[in-house]
């Protein structure tokens, strides 16, 4: 996950926050999630407060639920868009 006592943090949430809408937050789940993560899951859209993420199987989607809140208020840091919650698509 991305800290919020990083240097780049500043720079990301820029970036995020000029990006076209409907994108920041598909733009900032790779960066929010980590590189562990993101190797296996893909934001795929964002609309109405609902970013949906794509992960292979149950086992991960029940594994990312449990923490999807601590997800919502990082991406909601860096994006001027908010997410209300974040659905998991299995593949």
């Amino acid at each position: 996950m991305v800290s919020a006592s990083s240097a780049a943090a500043p720079v990301i949430a820029r970036a995020l926050r000029r990006a076209p809408a409907g994108s920041s937050p598909v733009l900032a789940w790779p960066l929010v999630c980590g590189p562990r993560v993101a190797e296996r899951t893909n934001a795929l859209s964002y609309a109405d407060g609902v970013l949906q993420v794509r992960v292979p199987d149950a086992g991960w989607r029940a594994e990312l639920r449990a923490i999807a809140p601590q997800y919502v208020a990082v991406i909601n840091r860096y994006t001027a868009e908010k997410v209300a919650r974040i659905e998991f698509v299995i593949a």
